[in-house]
């Protein structure tokens, strides 16, 4: 294993395990390479909100005298860790992206940030997001701009926009998002790494919403794999926390691509909804779908099961959900939240109780066609999204506040229907940008989407180099 310090901060969670074991590596070695990397590369990226270089190297010495006694607190002691805004650390202000948010110390930990800190991972920085959550971009009134590491002009998607930026940028092998449309998914297929958004309440969360799952973001299936065994573990506080079930999540690293022999593969690549395919998507998913296919898969092609009106549906609910939010915030608070952001809700205004009703049935309609339309198949392929990165400074791909949503037609019936799915690199366009597949399962059987991913990785072929900072 290559070890030089300036390669630390490419080392996957594994291989920094192994090395702390046989004391090849401290966690201080490997903080300080982290943080170093973060330093070259975070005035182009904004990826990390509350960066805390002495308080990370504090938490790699007390990992490094536990393994020095042999005592590892955890299965990620000593392991970089980022953890998006939302989600909740001790004694930290939580800003959910946006500035119109009172700040205020968080009184616990979310249950994904106190399983890292208890599994011992050094926590050194939380990652940004856009306002409230609710773009699929880097673009916030709290935050600077999140940009991506393979072409600084266009976002890493979001709303896990900074950690989405961070693990392509070499910030550490293990961070932390949350998805409810997309969000997970998103920034991983445009930032070319792997991201899994699993079954709703493997991975307990609080606050607990319909369809908010949070999942690991990583460069590798392995790591993500690693992740799950400590991110799993049951918490209270989530009220749709599945019960627990001690799930071989270490399995997933031995999938070979034998795993697809048999496998009966649907191939989605019209979403019913949204913005059209781009060709270049198109080629990399059916390029995939062949690798799958010669694995031993059939595949079969599917058709579109969402419609406009069940995307319009989830829109709307959510604008006037957000609109109620705002009302409560004062007139100056009001004022800084971000203009397309205020749009979007605002637009609610003139909806009726009726209209909002049945705008909130459509949450539940996606969830029916997306379960029978998975059906017939152990897993789903498809694209993350119809398109590659976009340009940074647009709140969304159409950066239209009345056409907020038209990227996620893939995604977001996922989220609905409690299926884990994932998103792992496939290709990339002529102009270097990532191009990210989609792997669903059925509902619960994460385990299995990580094996398809697992054995997907070793099939894609040769990937790109990781991007470098540019030269300062």
């Amino acid at each position: 294993m290559t070890t030089t310090a300036s390669l630390l901060h490419d080392l996957s969670a594994s291989d920094m395990l192994e090395a702390f074991r046989t004391r090849r590596l401290s966690p201080v070695d490997v903080t300080r390479a982290v943080l170093e990397r973060v330093q070259q590369w975070e005035p182009q990226l904004h990826a990390t909100y509350l960066l805390r270089p002495e308080a990370a190297l504090a938490q790699a010495r007390a990992s490094e005298a536990r393994w020095m006694r042999n005592a590892p607190q955890g299965l990620l002691d000593g392991v970089p860790v980022t953890i998006k805004d939302n989600i909740a650390t001790q004694g930290d202000p939580t800003p959910l992206g946006t500035a119109a948010v009172e700040l205020y110390p968080a009184s616990a930990d979310a249950p994904p940030a106190a399983r890292m800190r208890e599994t011992g991972a050094v926590i050194f920085a939380k990652t940004t997001m856009p306002d409230y959550g609710m773009l699929s971009s880097g673009l916030s009134s709290f935050h600077a701009l999140a940009r991506n590491p393979w072409d600084t002009d266009k976002g890493p998607g979001g709303s896990s926009a900074g950690a989405g930026a961070a693990a392509a940028a070499g910030y550490g092998p293990l961070h932390l998002g949350t998805d409810i449309g997309g969000s997970i998914r998103l920034p991983a297929s445009w930032c070319g790494i792997f991201g899994l958004k699993p079954s709703l309440g493997r991975i307990p969360i609080d606050p607990p919403y319909t369809g908010r799952a949070a999942g690991p973001m990583t460069r590798t299936v392995t790591d993500a794999a690693l992740a799950m065994q400590v991110l799993s573990q049951p918490d209270t506080r989530d009220s749709m926390n599945l019960p627990f079930q001690d799930i071989a999540w270490h399995e997933a690293a031995d999938a070979t691509p034998e795993f697809f022999k048999g496998k009966r593969i649907g191939l989605l690549l019209d979403a019913g909804c949204g913005l059209p395919l781009d060709a270049e998507v198109r080629a990399a998913i059916e390029h995939a779908a062949r690798l799958i296919e010669a694995a031993g898969a059939q595949i079969i092609p599917m058709k579109p099961f969402m419609t406009p009106a069940m995307l319009e549906g989830m829109d709307h609910f959510w604008r006037m959900r957000s609109l109620a939010d705002m009302r409560l915030l004062s007139a100056e608070r009001l004022a800084k939240v971000l203009p397309y952001i205020r749009e979007w809700a605002e637009s609610a205004a003139s909806f009726t109780g009726a209209h909002v009703f049945n705008a909130s049935q459509q949450f539940h309609v996606t969830r029916v066609v997306t379960v029978k339309a998975c059906s017939a198949f152990d897993y789903v392929i498809s694209p993350v999204a119809p398109h590659v990165a976009f340009r940074a400074e647009d709140a969304s791909p159409t950066n239209d506040p009345l056409r907020p949503l038209e990227h996620i037609g893939f995604t977001v019936p996922f989220n609905m229907s409690e299926q884990p799915a994932s998103s792992i690199n496939c290709g990339y366009t002529e102009a270097g940008l990532p191009i990210g597949l989609q792997i669903a399962g059925a509902r619960f059987d994460d385990l299995g989407v990580l094996k398809a991913s697992r054995a997907f990785e070793q099939m894609r072929g040769g990937q790109h180099p990781w991007p470098e900072p540019a030269q300062r």
